[in-house]
C-alpha cells in the first residue's frame, strides 16, 4: 500500500475529471485540438460552432 497524499482533495479531483472529459470531447474537432485557427476571434467562433453542433446533436440525434 502506498501512503495517500495528505493534500489530496477528492472533490477537486472529481471536478478535474469533468474538465478533462470536456477537453477530450472538443478535441474531436481537429481545429480546436490543434489550435488550427491563429486569430482569437476565429478560434472563439470555432468553439461556438462546436458547442452548437454538440447541442443540436443532443437535441436532434436522428437527423444525421
Amino acid at each position: 500500500d502506498q501512503p495517500r497524499d495528505e493534500n489530496f482533495d477528492k472533490t477537486t479531483y472529481k471536478r478535474r475529471n469533468i474538465i478533462e472529459r470536456v477537453v477530450g470531447w472538443y478535441k474531436e474537432y481537429r481545429r480546436l485540438g490543434t489550435r488550427y485557427e491563429k486569430l482569437a476571434v476565429n478560434y472563439v467562433a470555432m468553439w461556438l460552432t462546436a458547442i452548437m453542433d454538440k447541442a443540436l446533436f443532443r437535441l436532434l440525434p436522428n437527423t444525421t
